[in-house]
């Protein structure tokens, strides 16, 4: 019985589990806004949290065998990992309805507030859309064409100089008129945990899918990397707001910002030149075949 017990405690359902997650997050999330971290609720929240990951960690390697299972049966995950092309499509499908839904959201409060402010992160994210969605168009047609992938590659580059204006005036907004981002903690860690995320992301699928030798493949996941560093800044300024102490004066702040805001203005730059410059050359060169 005593065994029953633990094992039903160390190894509950699956169900279970579904329905625990979500209550111990509201919880531990309640606990840490409304309450003391001393008090007698937080150190509950604190006990349940850690019980729900403690299990799931157990569940780890269960969790492994029946997605292996699960993939290796199903046909459309078969295509999914079999074929680079779908992968590239689908996620530049997502990507495109997401960066023409927020820079449409940008572009309203721009006319909303008469803020330039707004108006430059519209168009950094019209950029992002308008180079996604020129690779949707050729990816629609399936086709493996090096010579038209290396000439959207270098359209690519050329479009990232352009965005680096957008970007450049978001760090003259963040320099000049200290403009910064207004999060609660808890939002903030959240971005910085997606951010990173998305970062680390971005330049395992440029190592990943070199190999391929794929110019349009390249250009998708370029485009992810400059996201990947435009949200750093971002997330920087939100970071130094949220967590600030006071100790940090408005001059420190802006050299911070102006530091990292350069540093990322001048990748996209370089991340360009090498765009065009590199695709520019495989032109002539097959040309001249």
């Amino acid at each position: 019985m005593k065994s029953k017990l633990l094992r039903s405690f160390l190894f509950p359902a699956t169900s279970v589990l579904l329905m625990l997650t979500p209550f111990a997050i509201v919880f531990l999330v309640y606990s840490m806004v409304f309450c003391g971290s001393e008090s007698a609720v937080a150190i509950a929240s604190y006990v349940i949290a850690a019980y729900t990951l403690t299990v799931w960690c157990i569940k780890i390697p269960s969790l492994i065998r029946f997605f292996k299972c699960f993939s290796k049966s199903n046909k459309y995950l078969n295509m999914w990992k079999s074929d680079p092309r779908l992968r590239i499509k689908l996620t530049l499908y997502g990507t495109l309805l997401w960066n023409t839904a927020y820079s449409l959201l940008q572009l309203g409060l721009g006319f909303y507030h008469s803020s330039f402010w707004y108006f430059s992160m519209a168009g950094y994210y019209i950029s992002l859309a308008a180079m996604r969605f020129y690779l949707v168009k050729y990816t629609r047609k399936n086709e493996n064409n090096m010579l038209e992938e290396l000439k959207k590659y270098r359209i690519c580059g050329i479009v990232f100089l352009v965005m680096n204006l957008a970007v450049s005036l978001m760090i003259f907004f963040m320099v000049y008129w200290n403009r910064t981002f207004t999060h609660p903690p808890i939002t903030a860690i959240a971005m910085a945990a997606y951010t990173f995320t998305a970062f680390t992301m971005a330049i395992i699928s440029i190592v990943k899918y070199r190999k391929y030798q794929s110019p349009v493949y390249s250009a998708a996941k370029s485009i992810s990397l400059a996201s990947a560093c435009v949200s750093m800044l971002t997330l920087e300024s939100t970071m130094l707001t949220a967590f600030g102490d006071g100790s940090m004066d408005a001059a420190s702040r802006r050299i911070m910002l102006a530091s990292t805001g350069g540093v990322v203005s001048l990748f996209i730059i370089v991340l360009a030149v090498y765009m065009i410059v590199t695709s520019s050359k495989k032109l002539k060169g097959l040309n001249n075949e």
